[in-house]
């Protein structure tokens, strides 16, 4: 059976992107071994929480079927994922927000209960190759007050704001196919027989 998280937590979907690599589509419902991207999302977070958020910024009535919240960005140019972030952190309902991108659906299990395993009073973050990875994060709630003050400060970074935070870094090696974006038509195709780990045993 899979672990429980240490603590209970909300998790987060960032669906709510141009989709600009793949023509203005809506990553999060393009197809990939015969579901939509989120739809593998949807399966491997549904088992860690009660509060399953998914920013999108269309297609509302789609990504319902999936999520227990919906949130959208208060603009609509599109600022990049931290309006996302922003939006979930507000409408988080546990003290923990778990966020991914929902064009990852080769992550597993044991990948996400090594960031909840560190989760705490600062961000955690995954860091691969000198590089923070801030769309593979779990982030205090609390931090929602200072990431309103930067949003209104001018910050689009969400890696700049959750490294004034003293972030906790969970390690991955260089090049784990696990945090392969699919976010072009040409990664899609070339990922397409790779099938999802979701073991923990």
């Amino acid at each position: 059976m899979p672990s429980m998280p240490l603590i209970p937590c909300s998790v987060l979907l960032l669906s709510g992107g141009r989709g600009q690599r793949m023509g203005g589509r809506d990553k999060g419902l393009i197809d990939w071994r015969g579901r939509p991207l989120i739809a593998w999302l949807h399966e491997l977070v549904r088992p860690l929480t009660d509060d399953l958020i998914i920013s999108c910024n269309r297609n509302a009535e789609r990504y319902v079927a999936y999520a227990d919240q919906l949130v959208s960005d208060d603009s609509t140019d599109f600022q990049g994922p931290l309006a996302g972030i922003r939006a979930g952190l507000k409408a988080a309902r546990h003290t923990q927000l778990l966020v991914l991108p929902c064009d990852a659906p080769l992550l597993d299990r044991e990948l996400l209960d090594a960031l909840l395993a560190q989760a705490g009073e600062h961000p955690v973050m995954l860091h691969q190759n000198g590089f923070w990875e801030p769309l593979f994060a779990v982030l205090p709630t609390a931090l929602r007050d200072s990431v309103e003050q930067a949003w209104r400060n001018g910050e689009r970074s969400p890696q700049r704001i959750f490294r004034e935070h003293s972030p906790v870094a969970v390690t991955c090696a260089d090049n784990d196919p696990r945090l392969a974006n699919l976010n072009s038509p040409e990664l899609l195709a070339s990922t397409a027989d790779q099938r999802p780990s979701r073991s923990s045993d």
